[in-house]
């Protein structure tokens, strides 16, 4: 994969502390498109994989959280039952990533500001 192509990426979490949980939601929301409570779908390159969890990494208490990141392949069969609730204009259709907000997305990532110190 090139280094500057972004790759959809699951990111799913479990967070034991209330306050942390606000606080990677939110940093994930920076990142992402949440698809359930827990889980995003993020468009990350190789290079924003460390970042990411780096900026998790300050976040959670690694004894009692939990933060997993799975490269999604670019051809993939998704199945669902029950609702559906992506959020409107981002589709997966014929295990491919669609929509323009989805693309959007994939473009603020590599446009993201600094983090605060």
């Amino acid at each position: 994969m090139a280094l500057h192509k972004p790759q959809m990426h699951l990111l799913a979490y479990d967070i034991a502390d209330p306050r942390r949980l606000v606080r990677v939601h939110r940093t994930c929301k920076q990142w992402g498109v949440p698809l359930q409570y827990s889980v995003f779908l993020v468009p990350l390159t190789p290079a924003d994989v460390p970042g990411l969890l780096a900026e998790l990494g300050d976040i959670i208490d690694a004894r009692e959280d939990d933060i997993r990141v799975y490269p999604i392949p670019a051809r993939v069969e998704v199945a669902h039952y029950g609702r559906q609730g992506l959020p409107e204009g981002i589709a997966l259709v014929g295990g491919r990533f669609g929509g323009e907000k989805l693309a959007g997305l994939a473009a603020r990532g590599r446009a993201r500001p600094a983090r605060a110190a």
